[in-house]
């Protein structure tokens, strides 16, 4: 595999005007994985995928709640969502892209690649798309992999989301995990095809000590206290000369949503915690930085491959 790492290509907001500042402020990608609570990946050893209608979904009432938090901060972002929850709440799918966000791909049912083989990824993207695409009337560029599940184990992904269609990936964590990550990923924007311009733009990592740390979202936002995070988001913005990309999940504002009996402890500690004030961290990080939709902050431009 082909990688270039030192050209990133996320490009800040030009000026409106001639007579705009020059420092304006940097826009960062800002993201939300459509998914229920239900469907996580660490509840999955306790939750088969074949009981998920079993469930009452509760993931389009979290996901109008971010909707709103995103228009009452004046934003724009990236929904990438399950095939399984637009079959069954199309009109969801139909008020993202009528709010103005990009609508993009998660799969159809939470599989990580590394668990697929190429011809059923290639299936699966594939449907996801048109399912999207069918139900919103939105064309789909964008794709994330369940539980960041693009590695060196899945060499075929790339060629196969470029073959489909997809304009780029967020999925990559380039940190080291017991889920997911590859401490050795590029923590920057890159081209992972030779002579095409497929994107891969890795969520965000700084590097603290000599070590990478996530500032990416999710249960590390959650976790940290918000002044800690607002200054390791800045820090990595600085490192990597501009826009970062931050992601959530619609239940990680749901407080109120049920347990999920027999889970891991690990499990249920990660996903339970600090649930309650997740929604107001939310609203300090809208406010503190600038945002805007993935596809949005994509300078298109020919692919430079290095080896």
């Amino acid at each position: 595999m082909m990688l270039e790492t030192s050209n990133p290509t996320l490009s800040p907001a030009a000026p409106d005007t001639p007579s705009a500042s020059a420092a304006l402020p940097v826009r960062h990608g800002l993201s939300v994985d459509v998914e229920d609570y239900f469907q996580v990946w660490g509840f999955s050893s306790v939750v088969d995928r074949t009981t998920w209608d079993d469930y009452d979904p509760r993931v389009g009432e979290s996901t109008r709640e971010v909707l709103d938090l995103f228009d009452g901060a004046g934003v724009k972002g990236t929904f990438f969502t399950l095939g399984w929850v637009a079959e069954r709440d199309p009109q969801l799918i139909r008020e993202i892209v009528a709010r103005g966000h990009e609508l993009a791909s998660h799969g159809y049912d939470h599989t990580k690649v590394f668990d697929q083989t190429a011809s059923a990824f290639r299936e699966d993207i594939t449907r996801t798309k048109a399912i999207l695409e069918d139900v919103s009337g939105a064309p789909i560029g964008g794709y994330r992999a369940a539980g960041f599940s693009i590695d060196q184990r899945t060499p075929f992904a790339y060629e196969e989301l470029a073959a489909a269609g997809y304009r780029y990936s967020s999925s990559t964590h380039p940190i080291a995990h017991d889920h997911y990550g590859d401490p050795n990923a590029p923590q920057v924007p890159f081209h992972p095809l030779a002579g095409d311009p497929f994107l891969e733009a890795p969520v965000a990592t700084a590097t603290v000590l000599g070590r990478r740390v996530s500032c990416a979202g999710g249960g590390w936002f959650r976790a940290m206290p918000y002044a800690a995070s607002k200054k390791l988001f800045a820090q990595a913005a600085d490192q990597h000369g501009g826009q970062l990309i931050f992601y959530f999940h619609p239940w990680e504002i749901d407080q109120d949503q049920p347990r999920v009996a027999n889970a891991p402890l690990k499990s249920r500690l990660r996903h339970y915690l600090n649930l309650s004030t997740m929604k107001g961290k939310l609203h300090r990080l809208l406010t503190d930085f600038s945002w805007d939709r993935i596809d949005q902050i994509i300078q298109p431009q020919s692919s430079t491959v290095a080896a």
